[in-house]
């Protein structure tokens, strides 16, 4: 299953200045299989680390961090020849050895000419600042597969296509947007965790049995997630996390068919009240990449970053397919799309996990009667975008932020095909990955 990432993978490793690359992302995106498959396709060898499986690779950076010695040592360990000019080095699970991170500094500066990628899980937690080279490495960010992704991994690479480079001044033919709309309501049961889509693919002809793997699956990550968090951030805390992870459908289900609200931390631990208190737990699962921190604005400035409150935001799940299962909503009812309540905060999540694929940082707004879903900032822009699960698509809200802030663009996502009123583009809700394309 090819990643989108992969193209900024090759525009890298072409790279004229090069650094040691970090992929990061949350366990289970796909992280390993991205680098093996980019070693594989576009080096003449791959040779691969893990510090989480072997421990014995991580003595090698005890003694110093020269990488003429690592080299060499890490030859002996591989029983392979490294070409340095030519092949591709991988340090997964790096966050397991911080002499490890730290060494990419002096790759850096004394072994340019070295293509070297580190992948790793929970680096935004749990690792002295003084680890990271700053300044000495390129990041990458990956994400669960995205709605494209997830057609291209299940053999739907034409109507993928047409997603990706159809003309957004005309609508869909019919038949596609009836196709493309069938398929997006699978993606949020399957979500785009590759193993969960993997098992999708496998049995996508039958349906039932698919969906039942599917869940299975989901179920079995929700659990090593929730050993994740037991493991890496102690006992009292872990305790605080779980349920605050836990919390996030449970408000977001209260919003019912309408735009989900602020999320509120005095309902998400008992006991436990103020944002102080809990927000550790919540950037220990913001640096984990497991939820998505939407911040609410109340006022429109350049940057957004400068209007926003630091306890105002908008929590929404990681991946799409696992805030189904961990609500115990049942695969048959996003395929019949008779949410009832859930449409709405389930549209939105949808929405979020897309935008922030696309590196968007994203804003909420909200004003004394009225919200935006989401902004970003696109060109000295700011787009506002409206979320409608249906094929209703009035909005007093937009109205309200139009007359106010007069933007020369705004999105619209719902259930109907493409159009264009004046300044306001009606896109279907799967093409939301095009926003900030």
């Amino acid at each position: 299953m090819k990643r989108n990432v992969t193209t900024s993978l090759e525009t890298w490793k072409s790279s004229p200045d090069r650094k040691p690359l970090i992929l990061r992302g949350a366990r289970q995106v796909g992280k390993t299989h991205t680098l093996k498959a980019f070693g594989e396709k576009d080096f003449p060898r791959c040779h691969y680390v893990n510090f989480e499986e072997d421990e014995r690779p991580g003595r090698i950076f005890e003694r110093d961090l020269k990488p003429d010695r690592i080299i060499e040592e890490l030859q002996f360990h591989l029983d392979q020849t490294i070409d340095r000019r030519e092949d591709l080095v991988i340090f997964d699970e790096i966050q397991r050895c911080p002499r490890a991170l730290t060494s990419l500094k002096y790759f850096s500066e004394e072994m340019p000419e070295l293509a070297l990628c580190a992948a790793g899980s929970l680096l935004g937690v749990g690792l002295n600042m003084e680890s990271f080279p700053v300044g000495k490495v390129q990041f990458l960010d990956l994400y669960p597969m995205s709605f494209y992704e997830f057609l291209t991994g299940s053999g739907k690479e034409r109507l993928a296509e047409l997603i990706r480079k159809h003309d957004l001044s005309l609508p869909l033919p019919d038949t596609a947007h009836e196709q493309i709309w069938e398929l997006w309501k699978r993606y949020l049961v399957v979500g785009g965790l590759p193993e969960v889509v993997n098992r999708y693919r496998e049995r996508q002809e039958n349906l039932y049995e698919a969906v039942q793997i599917v869940r299975k699956t989901q179920r079995d990550l929700i659990d090593a997630y929730v050993a994740d968090i037991a493991k890496h951030s102690g006992k009292t805390n872990a305790l605080h996390i779980e349920r605050l992870w836990r919390n996030i459908p449970e408000q977001l289900a209260r919003a019912g068919s309408g735009s989900s609200a602020k999320f509120k931390l005095r309902d998400a631990v008992p006991g436990i009240r103020g944002y102080e208190r809990l927000s550790s737990p919540l950037d220990w699962l913001e640096g984990a990449d497991l939820i998505i921190r939407i911040p609410i604005v109340e006022a429109i400035g350049m940057p957004l970053s400068s209007v926003r409150k630091e306890n105002r935001f908008k929590l929404y799940f990681f991946d799409i397919g696992l805030l189904g299962a961990i609500s115990g909503i049942a695969p048959s009812v996003f395929l019949d799309y008779g949410f009832g309540t859930y449409q709405g905060y389930i549209a939105e999540n949808f929405v979020a996990q897309e935008l922030r694929a696309n590196d968007s940082t994203l804003y909420c707004w909200q004003g004394r009667t009225a919200e935006v879903e989401f902004l970003f900032e696109k060109e000295g822009e700011i787009i506002p975008v409206e979320v409608k699960s249906g094929r209703v698509t009035q909005s007093k809200s937009l109205n309200v932020y139009a007359d106010r802030y007069q933007p020369k663009l705004a999105f619209i996502l719902s259930a109907n095909n493409i159009a264009r009123r004046n300044i306001r583009h009606h896109l279907p809700l799967y093409m939301a990955g095009r926003l900030t394309a």
